[in-house]
Formats: C-alpha cells, sequence, structure tokens
C-alpha cells in the first residue's frame, strides 16, 4: 500500500471511531451500567431453571443493546426541540448539530433492527413480543408531555428487562422474577425523579411534566426514597423466594447503605451532588447485585 494509501486508510479510521464516540455519546452509552447488570443477573437466576447456551446468552446481551439504544436514540431525536432550549442540554449531539436528525434516525432503524433479528434468533415467542416492547420503550419519549408520571413509566419500561431475559430462557413468565422487574423499576424511576430535579423551572417553563415540577423538590425526594425502599424490599424478596445463600444477604446490606448514601448526598436546598449520587453512587449498587448472583452461581456450581 502507498504512503497515501496509509494515509487514507488511518483518516478513514479516525472518521470512523470519532463518528462512532458521538453516536456513543448520544445514547449515553456508558448509562448501560444502571439497567445491564440487572438484565444478567435475571440470566443468572434463570440459570436455576433452565440451562443456556454460550449462542444464547451472547443474543440476549444484544437484543438488550439494540434495544436500550434504539429507545436512547428515538429519545434524542423526540426531545431535540426541547434540548436545544435548555442550558443543561443545549450541548448534546442533535442541538449542538454535531449530528443530524437524519443519522439519528438511520442509527435508531439498525437498533430496532439488530433488536428484532436477535430476538428471532432466541426463539419465535421474543419475535412477536418484540414489537410490542419497541412500541412501549419509543413511546415513552412522549410522557413528559402530559404525565408526571413519566418517571414511572421509564421504570415500567426498563424493568421490563429481567422478564424478557426470563422468557428469554425458560420460554414462560414467573411472578418470580417478577420481583427483580420491580425492584429494577423501582430504582431507575426513584433516581430518574432526583435527576429530574434539576430541570424544575424550565420543565415549568416549558409546560412539561415532571414529578418535581409538579409537586416540587421536597415531594420528590420523598417519593424517591419510597420507590428505593420498595426496590430494597423486592431485592430482600429475591432472598427468600430464591434460597440464596447469607451472600446474597452480605452484598444486599452493601446496596441498602449505597441506597441511604445516595439520599444523603442530595438535599432540596443542595442538588450540587446530584452527579456524583446518579453516575456513581446507582452504577455501583447495579454491580453490586450483579456481583452477588454471579457469587451465587460460581458457589452452586462449585460448592
Amino acid at each position: 500500500m502507498t504512503e497515501r494509501g496509509k494515509e487514507g486508510m488511518r483518516e478513514l479510521l479516525f472518521m470512523a471511531g470519532r463518528k462512532t464516540r458521538t453516536y456513543g455519546r448520544m445514547i449515553k452509552f456508558e448509562h448501560s451500567i444502571f439497567a445491564l447488570p440487572f438484565a444478567l443477573a435475571a440470566l443468572l437466576l434463570a440459570l436455576r431453571q433452565s440451562p443456556v447456551s454460550l449462542q444464547k446468552s451472547l443474543l440476549i446481551v444484544v437484543a438488550m443493546v439494540g434495544a436500550r439504544s434504539a429507545a436512547m436514540g428515538f429519545n434524542r431525536i423526540a426531545d431535540a426541540t426541547i434540548d436545544r432550549k435548555n442550558p443543561r442540554t443545549s450541548v448534546r449531539e442533535l442541538p449542538s448539530g454535531r449530528m443530524t436528525v437524519k443519522e439519528a434516525a438511520i442509527f435508531v432503524g439498525a437498533s430496532c433492527l439488530l433488536f428484532v433479528l436477535a430476538a428471532l434468533f432466541i426463539s419465535w415467542t421474543c419475535f412477536w413480543c418484540s414489537f410490542a416492547v419497541l412500541v412501549i420503550l419509543l413511546g415513552y419519549s412522549f410522557t413528559k408531555r402530559f404525565t408526571w408520571l413519566c418517571h414511572i413509566v421509564l421504570g415500567f419500561t426498563i424493568g421490563l428487562a429481567p422478564l424478557g431475559v426470563w422468557v428469554a430462557i425458560t420460554g414462560r413468565l414467573s411472578w418470580r422474577i417478577g420481583l427483580l422487574s420491580l425492584a429494577l423499576s423501582t430504582y431507575i424511576a426513584g433516581f430518574d425523579i432526583l435527576y429530574a430535579c434539576q430541570d424544575i423551572e424550565f420543565d415549568r417553563q416549558e409546560d412539561l411534566h415532571s414529578l418535581p415540577a409538579r409537586f416540587g423538590v421536597g415531594t420528590a425526594m420523598r417519593v424517591s426514597s419510597l420507590l428505593h425502599f420498595i426496590c430494597f424490599g423486592a431485592l430482600l424478596s429475591l432472598y427468600r423466594v430464591f434460597s440464596l445463600s447469607p451472600v446474597y444477604f452480605g452484598f444486599l446490606i452493601v446496596i441498602g447503605v449505597l441506597l441511604v448514601i445516595e439520599h444523603r448526598l442530595i438535599s432540596p436546598r443542595d442538588l450540587s451532588k446530584i452527579h456524583i449520587a446518579f453516575f456513581h453512587v446507582n452504577s455501583i449498587i447495579s454491580v453490586m447485585l450483579f456481583a452477588a448472583l454471579l457469587v451465587e452461581e460460581l458457589m452452586r456450581h462449585f460448592t
């Protein structure tokens, strides 16, 4: 290859890498750390009911990535006009012009296709369910235009992940895995309410609906605390329902302490540490849950 050819290849790879990073920032790929560990935790629990191949496990992860990417990408398109007006979000890829709506739409379409195809290769049941799931995932983006329950809708939407994983592996639903879905739903809704406290004035000005904008920061934080209390109770119920060991209980105590720390970091008078609570504490909580069940699974096989 000539020097000019090598230079062209390097430039092409650089542009591809930059575009990939732009897409990753658009969908906040790093936020996968919140829900993906819960989905993988569901996979570990489902292994107690039915064996799963490496191929199916990878397909489940691919489906998760496709579904989340489609949902986040569509949300960015739906909120582009709103984000442009909000100083906090005006630097996002679409409002700032670093990405076009057409590029985002192509990305969303490809992500939807990836999700549906992964579901098809898992099972016909998952394939047919994937369309209903997509409607829910994409439809969430419009809820803050008409209801302050949008945080609960978001929690419910993401909380479908453990149910989907369970169905993918066992072929049926179970009330037991519903406890993990409840934990994920209330975990997500709880910290989404806290995060929305940053935009109270903007939401009120633009007639957007959120629980903090409707009821104030104090009430929003109390509701968030209640949701996280329910989350902890659901995780505690898993201990009995799945006959887990004291090791899981030990991890659960740490999760409980982290939830308390999250709410201690923020007060109605001081939201300055909300990013620490949102990004750092929450990511540790989800990873701790997955680690607890991974240790449980290893102990089940090797002790």
